[in-house]
């Protein structure tokens, strides 16, 4: 009969087997992309880059004379086919889903 009060205070062995629990946990942190999405992600600048490139120049040094350097083939096909060519490659970087690690695994189980 006198005061018996309850406390919610762990015992050693339970402090124990929670230490246990939690290092048996990896603490891993899942990144948006792969390593594959930043390779693509940097081809793609590089494409958006050399497309750039492509499309500079071409202006006359006198401007009472008409160069006709500006419709080359260069600025008027190849440097538009890169530069849309290096934004399919970035939307195609940003969207591919990397592959989990769990996946690959099951996929190389079933090959074996």
């Amino acid at each position: 009969m006198g005061n018996t009060k309850k406390t919610n205070v762990p015992t050693k062995n339970a402090v124990k087997t929670s230490a246990a629990k939690d290092s048996g946990k990896k603490n891993e942190t899942s990144f948006a992309f792969g390593k594959m999405n930043y390779i693509l992600l940097i081809a793609g600048v590089v494409i958006l880059l050399i497309g750039y490139i492509c499309l500079a120049g071409g202006g006359s040094d006198n401007p009472e004379v008409f160069s006709d350097k500006l419709f080359d083939a260069r600025r008027l096909v190849v440097a538009p086919i890169l530069i849309v060519g290096g934004l399919v490659v970035e939307i195609f970087a940003i969207m591919i889903r990397p592959k989990d690690k769990k996946e690959t695994e099951t996929t190389e189980e079933i090959a074996e």
